[in-house]
């Protein structure tokens, strides 16, 4: 089994990480744990006492803080699905690590695990999150960005009330159009209109499209940079018709 030191080099870094880079380190540890049989490790107690593996004294109240960012790294995997616990033992508190958690934890997808602290859930827009947040925890960056897009493209149409015929760039050019777009807020300064109308177009060009026709290669902050800005364009369109989550 992999020991927490082996993973996190010293005290010091350990105390540096964000929960979700941290559970990284987790779930690696878990899924090596799960294969050595040493079912000790599942429980919360146990897992959160690993500052002791570092085998030296401690200043004052590190050893809290530790334990309390371990503690912190457990609640990120079971609130995304990559923990979950024991149905054998539910009231003793040990859990296990699910599906999603062993092909997370496993092979390329766990860097883009550590990475997915760029992207928080609790910040997308709600349909998005649940359609495209585990896609990309699992490294599926060009899928998770087309799937974005795609329920932008979808919400558009909808809210406007226009023709399935009408796609993609036309879509959002003909639902924001500065002049009579139904979806334009008319209260706005004209040139305010066509700049969103602009901004609706571009990113369903740029980071649709492309993504529909060809696989395209995208680093985990690319990814995310992308995803977000769908949710915050979805926002927009949420609020046209009074229905933003």
């Amino acid at each position: 089994m992999r020991k927490l030191t082996e993973l996190v080099p010293d005290i010091e870094t350990l105390l540096e990480m964000e929960p979700a880079e941290l559970a990284g380190v987790a779930i690696e540890q878990l899924i090596s744990a799960e294969k050595a049989g040493e079912k000790n490790l599942l429980h919360p107690a146990a897992f959160c006492r690993q500052h002791e593996s570092f085998g030296q004294k401690l200043a004052p109240g590190v050893a809290e803080r530790i334990t309390k960012q371990l503690a912190e790294a457990l609640s990120w995997l079971k609130t995304h699905g990559l923990i979950a616990s024991s149905p054998e033992s539910p009231v003793s508190g040990y859990f296990f690590v699910t599906r999603m958690g062993r092909e997370v934890g496993s092979g390329k997808s766990l860097v883009a695990f550590r990475k997915a602290g760029e992207l928080p859930k609790e910040r997308m827009h709600l349909s998005i999150a649940e359609r495209c947040h585990a896609q990309y925890i699992r490294g599926e960056f060009d899928s998770a960005v087309f799937e974005a897009y795609k329920m932008l493209e979808v919400k558009v149409r909808e809210a406007a009330k226009l023709p399935q015929s009408l796609l993609g760039t036309a879509l959002a050019r003909r639902a924001f159009d500065a002049q009579n777009g139904p979806l334009s807020d008319k209260t706005q300064e004209i040139g305010e209109r066509q700049a969103l109308s602009d901004l609706m177009a571009g990113a369903i060009g740029s980071y649709k499209n492309p993504h529909s026709h060809r696989r395209v290669e995208l680093t985990p902050e690319e990814a995310a940079e992308m995803i977000m800005l769908a949710s915050h364009l979805m926002r927009i369109v949420d609020s046209r018709i009074g229905t933003g989550p």
